[in-house]
């Protein structure tokens, strides 16, 4: 019989310690929001495969679409021969593009190869070497967009300089005493003492940082920065690679600002578990690379594409932009109701759109992050099989990630179970 113990020795022994693995239990399979390991034991999916599941686990209408695939062709290289599927996909992105006038995409298979391909298409545009970026973002760990990534370690930890052209100001964030104002000084700075405006590409910035901690984007800074790329001539990058396709609410998390970007990173929940990534941009922008500079060997597979078609149909037929809304209040609800509790470890900091709720593990005598507390939160949850990550520039952020298509009564049992999991982490 397999087991979880020898699968995580085996794991051990044929792989490098620099692929980090949040649990010592192995997948054997998934249905929905729920998930079962090799010993048989259940689990309830708050993470979602790092919010790649918004349509759940094998979600009947994408397995059928990715069967049908299967069975004309699996891979032609679009380069080289293309197909339907591909020019199918970049038509409904480009209908759902969150700025005004003609759009372009282009497909790629992950998330860091959409934000380096837009780093380049942003540069070929401007004919401009100068990124900015933001501290605390995940933008990647190749070596260009960990670069980007504004967090040392693990992501940046004995890998050398990072390349030139990359500059990072610090995020706004309430909970970390950092204010709009105060980034937007940064940046001035930033344009004084290191880098003309005139020689900046593209910002990029994720509307809801992910693995800095699920916080916000604030209004006021993206306007803010629409402004200075208008006022500039740099292209505004949103990094939508964990925040599109109904995770906050709205199709893409810049929606609810109101501002227009000039590209946009799309990969996670695009193709419900298969890979397959994007570069959604302004016309006239996105055609400024020369023919051939675009594109990869893998990059918008057809079985991928046959999903994302299915996902994006899902995502309307089913409602998952106002469920993910109906779905975050019922998570908060219930946050804001264990937090009132004396009898659990503390919480705070409840936040996020739609379904994408976080909340801070605080120490019980000073307040502080408490990142060996929310490891006991993680620990315990999976004893009561539920599935949670952390993240946060101090570890002690969990972030709620269920797929949108749980129902009202697997989200209660998970609900349940963290609730458990907190008291548990106290005692």
């Amino acid at each position: 019989m397999t087991d979880n113990d020898s699968l995580q020795h085996r794991r051990q022994t044929a792989l490098p310690r620099g692929i980090g693995t949040a649990f010592p239990v192995f997948a054997q399979r998934a249905e929905g929001s729920e998930l079962w390991d090799v010993e048989g034991n259940r689990y309830i999916d708050f993470a979602a495969g790092i919010a790649v599941l918004n349509t759940g686990h094998r979600h009947p209408k994408v397995m059928a679409a990715v069967q049908a695939q299967l069975d004309s062709f699996t891979h032609t290289a679009f380069q080289i021969v293309p197909y339907e599927p591909y020019v199918a996909v970049c038509e409904r992105l480009n209908a759902l593009a969150p700025f005004s006038g003609p759009a372009k995409s282009v497909l790629f298979s992950t998330g860091a190869e959409a934000v380096e391909n837009a780093i380049k298409i942003a540069r070929a545009h401007t004919g401009r070497p100068g990124i900015i970026a933001f501290s605390g973002a995940f933008h990647g760990r190749t070596t260009f967009t960990m670069a980007l990534t504004g967090k040392v370690a693990p992501y940046k930890k004995k890998f050398g300089i990072s390349p030139p052209g990359i500059f990072h100001v610090p995020f706004p964030a309430e909970s970390h005493g950092v204010s709009v104002a105060e980034s937007l000084r940064a940046l001035e700075t930033l344009f004084r003492a290191d880098i003309d405006p005139s020689e900046v590409a593209a910002i990029i910035i994720e509307p809801v940082q992910g693995e800095g901690g699920f916080l916000p984007a604030p209004t006021e800074l993206l306007v803010a920065l629409r402004q200075i790329a208008d006022q500039h001539g740099m292209v505004l990058i949103a990094d939508e690679i964990q925040t599109g396709f109904a995770r906050t609410g709205k199709m893409f998390g810049i929606e609810h600002s109101g501002v227009e970007p000039d590209l946009v990173t799309v990969a996670k929940a695009l193709a419900g578990g298969f890979p397959l990534s994007g570069v959604i941009g302004r016309a006239t922008i996105m055609d400024a690379p020369e023919a051939g500079g675009l594109g990869g060997t893998y990059a918008g597979s057809p079985i991928a594409c046959a999903a994302a078609l299915a996902v994006l149909d899902v995502i309307i037929e089913e409602g998952l932009v106002a469920r993910a809304n109906r779905l975050g209040e019922r998570i908060k609800g219930a946050l804001e109701t264990a937090s009132r509790r004396n009898d659990i470890t503390p919480i705070a900091f409840i936040r996020g759109p739609g379904s994408m709720v976080a909340f801070d593990i605080v120490s019980r005598t000073d307040g502080g992050p408490d990142a060996a507390a929310a490891r006991k939160v993680i620990q315990a949850a999976l004893v009561e099989g539920l599935i949670l990550l952390s993240c946060g520039i101090h570890g002690n952020t969990i972030r709620l990630l269920n797929p949108l298509t749980i129902s009202d009564a697997l989200l209660n049992e998970g609900l349940k179970k963290l609730e458990k999991a907190l008291i548990a982490a106290w005692n």
